[in-house]
């Protein structure tokens, strides 16, 4: 469910049915109906009715932002406002191109976009938000999708080429640990003293409690796995020191099947 406070954070007291119908049905309820339209259709949609509008406010930004965390890479946005030059007019898609060049502009920069774009149409799964909230346990950028958080919780991580995580343990009392299973790209999984092994899509990788280890995307390809939270008691996720780019390179060259 998509949660959202922004109307109750501007007019909760100057007009709060306004607000209510904005945060609770708008993107609540509307926004929320993914068995019909993934969030990345809706922004799609959403997105090419407010450049039909003209409008270069800051609720277009915002949308503009909600299409990239959604899964719209640079070159789609381009390829949307073209089409869309068209039938709303050019001038305003100029206005549009404008603001979306700066929430691109990352991507821009890199020329990783037409790469990631086919990453993204191979894997089964969203590839999600930037994941922010573990940034700095990883070297390089990564994505996070949940895929369950019922029962036994599920993510869809994706790593740029030469992103990995840190070494890192799962630690538990009592059962513990993580598989991971590769659903699209290459990457690599290396345990402490053990050579990396290569993962490609379909291969499984069963990972112990108490074992320190690193995963991430092969040097020039990007990498999904999904993460399975293996039940236990009292587990925990201990960070420890980066993967260094000298013992990165050598798990590149020595990697095994």
């Amino acid at each position: 469910m998509v949660k959202q406070t922004a109307g109750r954070d501007a007019l909760g007291k100057f007009a709060p049915e306004f607000a209510k119908l904005n945060d609770d049905v708008l993107f609540g309820e509307v926004w929320s109906r993914e068995k019909e339209l993934s969030l990345r259709d809706r922004s799609v949609v959403t997105v090419t009715a407010l450049a039909a509008q003209g409008l270069t406010d800051p609720s277009f930004s915002y949308h503009l932002e909600s299409a990239k965390k959604n899964g719209v890479t640079k070159n789609e946005i381009a390829e949307i406002l073209t089409h869309a030059a068209f039938y709303i007019g050019w001038p305003k898609a100029w206005a549009a191109f404008r603001m979306a060049k700066e929430v691109w502009k990352e991507d821009d920069e890199d020329g990783n976009d037409s790469a990631f774009a086919a990453h993204k149409k191979a894997c089964p799964f969203e590839i999600g938000a930037p994941n922010d909230a573990f940034k700095q346990y990883f070297s390089g950028r990564s994505f996070l999708a949940p895929v369950s958080v019922k029962q036994v919780g599920i993510y869809n991580v994706t790593f740029e080429p030469g992103c990995r995580n840190n070494w890192h343990t799962h630690t538990a009392e009592e059962g513990g640990g993580q598989i991971l299973i590769c659903v699209a790209g290459e990457g690599l999984y290396q345990e402490w003293g053990k050579p990396a092994v290569l993962m490609k899509e379909g291969d499984t990788v069963n990972i112990p409690a108490g074992v320190k280890h690193w995963h991430g995307a092969v040097k020039d390809k990007w990498f999904s796995h999904l993460a399975v939270e293996v039940p236990g008691k009292n587990t925990a996720n201990v960070w420890q020191e980066k993967v260094s780019d000298e013992d990165y390179a050598k798990a590149n060259e020595r990697r095994v099947k």
